[in-house]
């Protein structure tokens, strides 16, 4: 059998080349816009390390008006769904699109887990240690915006959904969870709440015991995908029998999911390593796609990285230019010794909007365009009608994450630099929380444009209000935390 099978990289002379593809689709995108720009991108001859300013120039092309946003959006989700093709078991390629069309396939059977926990009408915030409520979550969120750690409006999303508690009953809702066993996901929190929780993951034991064990805990609903016919006598048949596969079973998901009752809110927390990012997250942007075509009701969530680049507010550059014009001595002379090259200047003076780029080249070319995709699918559907909740989350100590020795040190070495990391738990309850708010707000405030959509309710940790540009406090924030973990 050559290779993998399911959702696949095109086929070129390079064989299927993710690099090509890369390369393709950010050239789509910029075409009617930024024709040099598309040009650029065509002729990167060193991809996996030039991809950063090529991606750069997707925000800054769009910059000009919202129509020029939303072209580079619909241009490159077209070149992605226009090149990707499915290589089924027999061998036989077919288009993106027309996998939906297949007959035959198994049908998928559904089970209910109820949870035998308390369920909570009160929004807390687990926070090194403790459990922050009442006054003391809001404090934090004082904190926070006055560190500049979250956006302004992040802290507000948060507050009002503290101040109605009664938003946290999502009874009238099923939210959808692809990638139901990820960190940062929000199943933890939605069935601490009571909600009803359609989980999908990938086909494998381990990864269900862990839901059903959160389910357990608390008061929520789980609605899983089962094998035809599986056994249901304990939770560890159900977990042997559960789950399905976007790559490989994408008609069987969406079949499934097209027949859940109630209003459905699509929730993008997939990851894999490397190539198999872009796959899984094609596969899962052919889903969206498809489930909006069959169903009026579906609204969509996604959480987007902070290592990306993002236009952001003059309110952001101000914060980092008080911050860079109060540096120390010894941080302007180790700008002065290294020519320039470490530790400037996070934007030019009185930019509005700002360029934040907090890129990171050790996550790679196949990460920056899985999650680019995620952000041209939350542009075009918001600007169909669709509710979209679409958050920068902040920079968290996942599992992904510390396995890189890079980045973990670069994590360990970041609050030297004003950036806070946080935990894992932390992170997914105030985004799940963001996510309520958005759904009872109908996608938040309606904005001019659509990078004033992206820059609502971030919480990037610190990264769009430092005084230094990302990148050029990186090895820095690496030999630090290197050093404090020696030590």
């Amino acid at each position: 059998m050559e290779g993998p099978r399911g959702v696949v990289f095109p086929r070129t002379g390079e064989g299927r080349s993710t690099s090509a593809l890369g390369r393709a689709v950010v050239a789509d995108a910029l075409r009617a816009v930024d024709p040099v720009g598309a040009r650029s991108a065509e002729h990167e001859t060193n991809w996996r390390h030039g991809y950063l300013g090529h991606f750069r120039r997707l925000v800054e092309a769009g910059l000009p008006s919202r129509e020029a946003a939303l072209t580079i959006a619909r241009d490159g989700l077209a070149a992605l769904h226009a090149r990707m093709r499915v290589l089924g078991d027999d061998g036989r390629e077919t288009g993106l699109d027309e996998v939906f069309h297949t007959e035959g396939h198994e049908q998928l059977e559904t089970v209910a887990v109820t949870g035998e926990g308390p369920v909570e009408r009160e929004l807390s915030l687990p926070y090194r240690g403790r459990r922050l409520r009442g006054d003391e979550l809001l404090r934090q969120l004082d904190a926070w915006v006055d560190a500049g750690v979250v956006e302004p409006t992040c802290a507000e999303a948060v507050r009002a959904v503290h101040t109605h508690p009664d938003w946290l009953d999502l009874s009238d809702q099923r939210v959808v969870v692809l990638g139901a066993g990820a960190e940062m996901g929000p199943l933890p929190s939605l069935l601490r709440w009571g909600a009803d929780v359609v989980a999908v993951d990938l086909p494998r034991p381990e990864i269900w015991r862990r839901v059903l064990q959160t389910t357990r805990r608390h008061g929520g609903r789980l609605l899983l995908p089962v094998r035809p016919g599986a056994a249901n006598d304990g939770d560890a048949a159900l977990a042997a029998a559960a789950g399905a596969d976007l790559l490989h079973r994408l008609p069987q998901v969406a079949d499934w999911l097209r027949g859940t009752e109630g209003r459905l809110v699509l929730g993008n927390y997939v990851y894999a390593d490397g190539a198999t990012n872009v796959r899984v997250a094609t596969a899962v942007d052919a889903l969206t796609g498809h489930l909006q075509r069959h169903r009026e009701d579906v609204a969509l969530a996604f959480l987007a990285t902070p290592t990306d680049v993002f236009a952001v507010p003059a309110d952001a550059v101000r914060h980092a230019d008080r911050a860079y014009a109060a540096r120390g001595p010894a941080r302007r002379a180790l700008r002065v010794l290294s020519g320039g090259r470490l530790l400037h200047r996070n934007y030019p003076p009185d930019a509005d909007p700002g360029i934040n780029d907090s890129l990171v080249p050790q996550q790679g070319p196949n990460y920056a365009l899985a999650k680019r995709l995620q952000r041209w699918r939350a542009t075009v559907a918001r600007d169909g009608g669709s509710t979209v909740s679409f958050t920068v989350a902040p920079p968290t100590r996942t599992r992904s994450v510390v396995r890189n020795r890079a980045l973990a040190a670069a994590y360990a070495g970041a609050h030297r630099f004003g950036i806070e990391i946080f935990e894992p738990a932390t992170s997914n309850t105030l985004m799940a929380a963001v996510l309520v708010h958005d759904l009872r707000t109908g996608g938040g405030p309606a904005l001019a444009h659509p990078w004033q959509d992206e820059a609502y309710a971030a919480a990037h940790g610190g990264l769009w209000r430092v005084p230094y540009a990302p990148r050029s406090a990186l090895g820095l924030a690496v030999l630090l935390g290197l050093g404090g973990a020696r030590a």
